[in-house]
């Protein structure tokens, strides 16, 4: 192997730090040889953990993640002109931006899996226990088939083809003009047949374990059987979408030799493939959605969806990152007046998509209780509204208070102080950086024992992957396939009773069946149940719909008004200003459905280029 090859790989290894003795807390000691590393058992664990660390960190949203920030979902107040991701929103990049350019990372995640994968056989310390070793061997390999998988899938979702390479490992030093470094882009179907391939050798191998349940507490995070499992759902969803399935914009895009990348034909096969790979997850029979209950036995909507990222390990985790920033998110999404920056700023349309207590939509002829104007009841003591809480948001659904903390709510856990997002308010925009443009904080995933004053923040993993969405990709991929099905109903009712929201039929009698009409519910359910979870991003552009709803202002409350009266300036709703007085209008055009392939790899690795970059 060449010397610059050995030296990439050997700095791969001093990736991660430690902190105690769990598996993704190993401290690779950069002084051993890549020979050495194959010979000890010690040794090949810590590589592997760091093939791990390429899952990249989505757990903060300033730093690198543009996924919920370039969603309708999330205005982050520090998308200045010095922010990538503000320019995205403004439609200001090109190839040669290299605006969050991942595709060099995943390969170098991809070749360290491979390289691992050809040479784990290999250690005889592990295979001198002759009961034990092979079985150890095996399952590692498989973890880092795993890995290479998702970043496979990474690549996939975020610039559509990518460059197969199979169980080659190719040098890091290759000269440009070398024929390995000229592969062409493999067509989106055969990337999916690739991936799907490998997650059902890992499945029906059964080298693996099937859930954490079955693994060492130090264990947990590692890849196991159900993780194959969800990612072949999301995998397969992606591959039915409108995006790739038969997508018109797409018919021209072709290799230099002139074959296509993408299908020109729509397949409805690909919805069938979908929805059974997300009913299999279900067949499993190990997940649950996350529930809580109150003392008298009822459940406890609220803190069913609130703890369900709080309390580790629960029913409903399928995958997470141990390793990550929640602590920033949870500074940045705390108010000022608990020492928090509050840079993460729920736009209106997210607001207002969260139904009413009956289920309901927010329309101009709401006849169930919504109202813009005034002030509840003074003597109210409901814990989610207070006494004097705008009526626009008393009596809405359970999800909305787990989300979204508005002017003159409680802080989480603390039913003393209520938030002032008022232009003069403790956490108003007067005389500071930190305030959310919309009015709006994003509370989400915010844990009521962190405590940004002193530091305190729980150590906790990050949920990648959860029950709720296998079940959301099954009756959306139903829908699509036999619209009649009465699964359909049966599993999205599972995620709206756990939300404290009625039965699908009680709001909306005549939905089932109508299939235009189901697909509008499902995907508002999958927005509101799985905003700021860096889904939002990927699923209007699947759906096609991300001209649309990112093509728009970002709308909120007016945060420049000096008090917030009953009638005062503050609820009026405006367009969010960005720096120097700029109107938040956000541009989003039809090349912006896939990432450009920066220009520096397509000047090292000659292949064709997204559509309309």
């Amino acid at each position: 192997m060449k010397l610059k090859t050995i030296l990439t790989l050997l700095a791969a290894l001093g990736i991660l730090t430690a902190c105690n003795d769990d598996f993704f807390d190993q401290v690779p000691d950069d002084r051993i040889t890549i020979e050495q590393v194959f010979q000890r058992t010690s040794y090949s664990e810590k590589y592997l953990a760091t093939v791990y660390s390429y899952i990249r960190d989505e757990s903060h949203r300033t730093d690198g993640v543009p996924w919920d920030p370039c969603s309708d979902d999330l205005d982050v107040t520090y998308d200045r002109e010095d922010y990538n991701s503000f320019k995205m929103n403004l439609g200001n990049w090109s190839a040669s931006s290299n605006y969050y350019e991942y595709w060099s990372h995943y390969y170098r995640g991809i070749r360290s899996a491979t390289y691992f994968i050809q040479h784990i056989g290999s250690n005889q310390e592990m295979l001198d226990d002759p009961t034990r070793g092979p079985i150890v061997v095996e399952q590692y390999k498989n973890e880092a088939r795993f890995l290479r998988a998702w970043f496979y899938y990474c690549l996939l979702r975020q610039y559509g083809p990518c460059v197969l390479l199979g169980d080659e490992v190719l040098p890091g030093d290759l000269d440009r003009d070398d024929v390995k470094m000229n592969l062409p882009r493999s067509s989106y179907d055969e990337c999916v047949d690739y991936i799907v391939g490998e997650l059902d050798d890992m499945i029906d191998n059964n080298r693996l374990p099937l859930h954490f349940t079955v693994q060492a507490d130090k264990d947990y995070g590692r890849a196991t059987l159900a993780m194959c499992m969800g990612l072949k759902s999301r995998v397969l969803l992606l591959a039915a979408s409108d995006q790739f399935n038969g997508n018109p914009a797409y018919a021209n895009v072709v290799n230099t030799d002139g074959k296509h990348l993408f299908s020109t034909r729509k397949d409805p096969e690909k919805w069938n493939k979908a929805a059974q790979a997300a009913k299999d997850v279900i067949d499993l029979g190990i997940f649950d959605l996350y529930k809580e209950y109150h003392t008298d036995g009822t459940l406890d909507p609220y803190l069913s969806c609130r703890n369900v990222f709080l309390e580790n390990w629960n029913s409903e985790v399928m995958m997470v990152r141990i390793s990550n920033y929640l602590k920033h998110w949870e500074r940045s999404a705390s108010p000022r007046q608990f020492s928090g920056y509050e840079s993460m700023g729920a736009t209106q349309q997210l607001v207002d998509a969260f139904r009413m207590k009956d289920g309901t939509a927010i329309t101009p002829d709401k006849e169930s209780g919504y109202s813009k104007a005034n002030y509840s009841d003074p003597k109210s003591g409901w814990v989610f509204a207070p006494a004097g809480t705008r009526n626009m948001f008393v009596n809405r659904e359970p999800r909305f208070y787990v989300n979204i903390c508005f002017n003159g709510a409680y802080w989480i856990g603390d039913q003393k102080t209520r938030i002032q997002l008022y232009y003069t308010g403790g956490s108003g925009k007067k005389g500071t950086w930190d305030f959310p443009r919309s009015g709006y904080i994003a509370i989400k995933n915010v844990s009521p024992s962190s405590n940004p004053k002193n530091g305190n923040y729980i150590k906790r993993p990050f949920v990648i992957m959860r029950y709720a969405e296998i079940l959301l990709n099954y009756v959306e991929a139903l829908n699509e396939y036999d619209p009649s099905n009465a699964d359909i109903t049966l599993y999205l009712n599972m995620i709206r009773k756990r939300a404290g929201v009625p039965d699908i039929e009680e709001v909306y009698p005549d939905a089932a069946g109508d299939q235009t009409r189901m697909r509008e519910l499902i995907r508002h359910e999958r927005q509101v149940e799985l905003c700021f979870e860096n889904l939002r991003y990927f699923d209007t552009r699947t759906w096609m719909t991300a001209e649309t709803d990112n093509n728009m202002p970002v709308y909120g409350m007016n945060i420049s008004a000096k008090d917030h009266k009953a009638n005062g300036e503050f609820w009026q709703r405006v367009i969010c200003k960005y720096d120097g007085g700029r109107d938040g209008n956000r541009v989003f055009t039809k090349r912006c459905y896939l990432f450009p392939i920066s220009q520096e790899e397509l000047d090292r690795v000659k292949c064709t280029q997204n559509y309309g970059w």
